[in-house]
């Protein structure tokens, strides 16, 4: 499996002003118009993933979050900006570039059910897996020791019980572990974990992650947890980036920006996350502080914040510049892309 000697900390990937822009069908008056709209569904995204440690991209459904993992896959082909692995320079499409790269950087995706075919056998998903990136051994009794590896890793146990079922026959957490055996098959060095446990029950969400925390130990991977859960965001990574309308607003470690958050994007996420305490609450003063309306379009996004349109806070350079990364203070590291926080306007 992945090599424990590489020190914890080293920079695995980096994602340097990632953007992607999908292109929009055009009518007829656009073509003669010679307008060519597209979706911005990521721009200029800086992120980093080092052995041993979590990122954690937090955001609401649509925000860019499931796209800016796929480009990190390589899935999609990117606009604009870098992939570095190890500090090169990474652009792949197909063939055997793309199996070295996938062989270093694996992906579990969302939906246990839609990601293993269900006309095949665990045995086929795991096999499959072991021998495109060559770890399944020279015999049939080294393939049968790796596979059993690979279920005694992610606690399905005994493997025997596991490998000859389908994943019909298996729970949605039973499923996802398989998921996760199949990513290590290949010995990955990073995983980017596309909202792992949004679609499993409550109940197993916390033994889920718990393997994956073990994993990324024992094995000193580097993984990006995708979610909309910002409360396990605190719980899992050790850092966590918060993520509008295809832009960063706010990151930081997990526990400053999930307990002092910054920007107004981050303390409504927060916020919407359901608190006995506020039913004993004023309801009608809780409404004023929240951001109101939907997020906006991205095939025209505002001009400068893209928050802005629902920004409690908003002043009237919001809708005109850009807010760049600000230091906020209170913490190391932690940052908003926010002008309530540029020493220059306050001043």
């Amino acid at each position: 499996m992945t090599s424990t000697k590489a020190p914890s900390g080293e920079v695995v990937l980096e994602a340097v002003g990632l953007t992607k822009h999908f292109p929009v069908r055009r009518r007829l008056r656009q073509i003669l118009r010679k307008e060519h709209d597209a979706v911005h569904a990521v721009d200029d995204v800086h992120l980093t993933l080092r052995r041993g440690r979590v990122v954690a991209l937090v955001g609401e459904s649509g925000s860019g979050k499931s796209t800016v993992a796929r480009l990190l896959a390589q899935l999609y082909p990117r606009t604009g900006g870098d992939i570095r692995l190890h500090g090169a320079s990474t652009r792949v499409k197909g063939g055997r570039p793309f199996r070295e790269y996938a062989a270093r950087v694996q992906m579990i995706f969302q939906d246990p059910f839609a990601s293993l075919n269900p006309v095949h056998t665990i045995r086929y998903h795991l096999t499959r897996a072991l021998k495109i990136h060559g770890n399944a051994g020279s015999t049939a009794d080294e393939l049968e020791a790796a596979l059993h590896d690979l279920l005694t890793r992610v606690s399905l146990t005994p493997p025997e019980r596991y490998l000859d079922k389908f994943p019909h026959e298996l729970s949605g957490g039973q499923r996802q572990r398989v998921a996760i055996a199949r990513a290590l098959g290949a010995r990955p060095e990073a995983l980017l974990a596309d909202e792992p446990v949004s679609m499993l029950d409550v109940s197993i969400r916390l033994g889920v992650l718990n393997l994956l925390r073990d994993l990324k130990e024992r094995l000193n991977l580097a993984i990006l947890y995708i979610t909309h859960d910002i409360a396990s965001a605190r719980y899992f990574a050790d850092e966590t980036l918060v993520m509008y309308a295809g832009r960063m607003v706010e990151g930081g470690d997990s526990e400053t920006v999930t307990q002092a958050p910054a920007h107004p994007y981050t303390r409504l996420l927060i916020d919407s996350a359901p608190d006995p305490d506020r039913l004993t609450g004023d309801a009608g003063a809780l409404e004023e502080d929240r951001g109101n309306g939907e997020p906006p379009s991205l095939i025209k996004p505002p001009s400068g914040c893209r928050f802005h349109p629902r920004c409690p806070a908003a002043m009237p350079r919001c809708s005109t510049d850009r807010p760049v990364p600000l230091e906020i203070g209170d913490a190391p590291g932690h940052w908003a892309a926010c002008w309530l926080y540029d020493k220059a306007e306050a001043a």
